[in-house]
């Protein structure tokens, strides 16, 4: 007898689809996330074939959500929220006001009644968490400025649909002259206006819902600052990783639900301040690590879940609603999120970012849809046009990045007063003159507002200057391995630089003097300010295979002689970098093996049958001889274990010798 397996085959019918038509829009050049939401209409009610449970479906999605919310608090903290307050805070209120008058002016067109367009309104006014997140992720600039005012206005909106949530059901209630429905959106109101025999109104349950939200913040704060860390210590003490992954899923899906469920904060909100407050955590970057899979698999199955909303026939039935609806959500949100930011003097980088940012609606547009359609304030057709305007602004949304990619070197021509230079990052060099007289900012920068930071704009590769150095190193990444590549080529006097795209290691670089290049190396463009043509050597110091191999493929390119040595954690690796052409592939956890026979007094041999040892990675090449690199270079447990930079001992001239080795071997 068969038995019924709904949440198996949702989650199977979901993944494999998903892969499936994600991998093919990868093939055509399409973000992976065009797959997904297909995948979903595939799944879907709307499509012949298999329907997959449609309330499993977004449960699991919320898992994504919270996940991907946690991920982004591990990397932030509370001053850096509080340092972008001044433009999140009246910007997103100021930008959900005026894509709500639009919504209103769309439903009235329509025909409908001024409490159906303000539920639409305000609808079409907030970003999808997961889409806002993934596309800063994807371009690297969570932890960037643009990235921190983007989540900021994120947040800020979150609690506006909590107020929203809570409030529409009270105003429905009271417009349809049923007083006591007011706090039917809130039961903690509801239990308090029976206690007290008191009706609140709306002023009541504005109150009741501000106090939770304030009390969830300070609980946050206060209790869960010592209570979150020092659990996640013990458990890591017990050096077990599975407990450890088991805590960190524990705290993120714990706090969510239960911020959700005590406080009526949304699931995405608690999971980002458990992140936030374990981000001064020690612990943080492991956290991120071990929730890293299940949050990239769960946020696939968000995109799935809004394509099984998705009913395709509307684009025909309603191609003018459609296509209004899409217009606020896309033009109309853009254009008023891009004047918000430049009225705050941001410069136009920043805001295109925001704006691009916010041209997509998604979770929180579903919930009061529904909400909508439950007190019969907007129509059925409302909620279509609604799910009809978040799948299709989803799918536009990248090709709205790459636009805005397009039009800002025009946009800044036109835009930037004649005093100012165009922004770019400063390089060591550039430290004293002023662009402007009233100014004190050094040459090359755009002078700043008071909130913003003092190195401004380092969030994309547009606004860095080529360098002009020649015959030099170049080193990718300066997490703790690039730290002590970095300390050892500045000692031996080697001419070098480094590519990063952290705020926070690029301040720690251009405190010691470092030049550096600002982006993804995996972008030709950035390979190209560092001017890779006339380098001699490439170390890619980033942990990800994957990316290091991307930065390999680009490399190779653009400097067909260069040196390139890559970074990996297994045999797998080895060969995948070396297939894209990597000279050389040093791998940590032979060099921690290397290193331990040294002390025990036996040579390295082959460990694992034919596998090639870290410098021998050459193609066609023979083993290095005695006194080579292989040789003279010191265990370098740090590629495996990541220590701090004071805690291995590299060779002054390991790039050198590395070098020297290779052109032995290929002589």
């Amino acid at each position: 007898m068969p038995h019924e397996t709904p949440l198996i085959s949702t989650i199977v019918a979901g993944f494999v689809l998903a892969f499936i038509l994600g991998a093919i829009a990868n093939r055509f050049r399409l973000p992976p996330l065009v797959g997904y939401l297909v995948a979903g209409v595939l799944v879907g009610p709307h499509t012949p074939g298999y329907v997959a449970d449609q309330q499993l479906a977004p449960e699991l999605a919320e898992i994504g959500v919270i996940l991907l919310m946690f991920g982004v608090g591990l990397h932030f903290s509370l001053k850096d929220l509080l340092s972008v307050r001044g433009v999140a805070l009246p910007g997103a209120i100021a930008q959900m006001a005026v894509a709500t008058a639009l919504g209103w002016a769309l439903a009235w067109l329509m025909g409908w009644s001024h409490g159906g367009g303000l539920v639409f309104g305000l609808a079409l006014s907030v970003a999808s968490t997961v889409v806002l997140l993934k596309a800063l992720q994807e371009r690297r600039l969570v932890e960037s400025e643009r990235g921190k005012i983007a989540v900021g206005w994120l947040i800020v909106e979150d609690l506006a649909m909590v107020l929203a949530l809570v409030l529409i059901p009270a105003a429905a209630g009271i417009a349809s002259g049923q007083g006591g429905d007011a706090m039917h959106g809130d039961p903690v109101a509801l239990l308090i206006s029976r206690a007290l025999n008191v009706d609140l109104g709306i002023t009541g349950v504005i109150g009741v819902t501000l106090l939770k939200v304030a009390l969830f913040v300070a609980l946050m704060l206060v209790v869960g600052r010592r209570l979150i860390p020092a659990l996640l210590h013990r458990i890591a003490h017990t050096g077990s990783r599975e407990l450890f992954r088991l805590g960190v899923l524990a705290i993120a899906l714990g706090v969510a639900f239960g911020a959700a469920k005590l406080f009526g904060v949304s699931l995405a909100l608690g999971a980002f301040f458990a992140g936030m407050i374990l981000s001064e955590s020690e612990l943080s970057h492991r956290a991120a690590q071990e929730s890293l899979p299940l949050r990239d698999a769960f946020a696939v199955l968000f995109f799935v879940s809004v394509g099984m909303l998705f009913d395709p026939t509307i684009i025909v039935r309603d191609p003018w609603p459609v296509v209004g609806t899409l217009f606020i959500i896309v033009i109309g949100k853009s254009v008023a999120a891009f004047l918000i930011v430049l009225a705050f003097r941001r410069s136009v980088g920043t805001a295109l970012t925001i704006s691009a940012s916010l041209a997509q609606i998604g979770e929180f547009s579903f919930i009061l849809a529904e909400l909508g359609v439950g007190l019969n304030l907007i129509p059925e057709e409302g909620r279509d046009l609604i799910l009809a305007g978040a799948i299709l602004s989803i799918i536009l949304n990248p090709i709205v990045f790459f636009a805005a990619d397009r039009i800002r070197p025009r946009l800044e021509a036109r835009i930037l007063r004649p005093t100012q230079t165009p922004p770019f990052v400063e390089t060591p060099a550039a430290e004293t003159a002023a662009s402007e007289p009233s100014a004190a900012a050094p040459a090359g920068v755009r002078p700043v507002s008071e909130e913003e930071p003092t190195l401004p704009d380092i969030e994309t590769e547009g606004e860095t200057q080529p360098t002009t150095l020649s015959g030099h190193a170049v080193v990718v990444g300066y997490g703790r391995v690039g730290a002590i590549v970095v300390d050892q080529l500045k000692a031996a006097n080697t001419p070098f630089l480094v590519i990063e795209d952290s705020e926070k290691r690029i301040a720690e670089l251009r405190e010691k003097g470092v030049e550096v290049i600002v982006g993804n190396a995996a972008n030709p463009a950035v390979l190209a300010l560092a001017n890779l043509k006339g380098a001699t050597r490439l170390a890619i110091a980033i942990p990800d295979a994957f990316e290091g191999g991307q930065v390999t493929e680009q490399a190779r390119v653009q400097n067909p002689g260069l040196l390139i040595i890559g970074r990996a954690h297994s045999d797998a690796e080895v060969d995948h970098l070396a297939k894209l052409g990597a000279d050389v592939v040093i791998m940590g956890e032979r060099e921690i093996a290397r290193g331990m026979l040294e002390r025990i007094g036996e040579p390295m041999t082959k460990a694992r049958g034919d596998a090639p040892g870290p410098q021998e990675h050459v193609a066609g090449a023979a083993p290095a001889a005695p006194g080579s690199a292989d040789e003279a270079s010191p265990p370098t447990a740090a590629e495996a274990s990541e220590p701090t930079p004071s805690s291995a001992e590299p060779s002054d001239d390991a790039l050198s010798a590395g070098s020297d080795a290779v052109s032995a071997r290929t002589a």
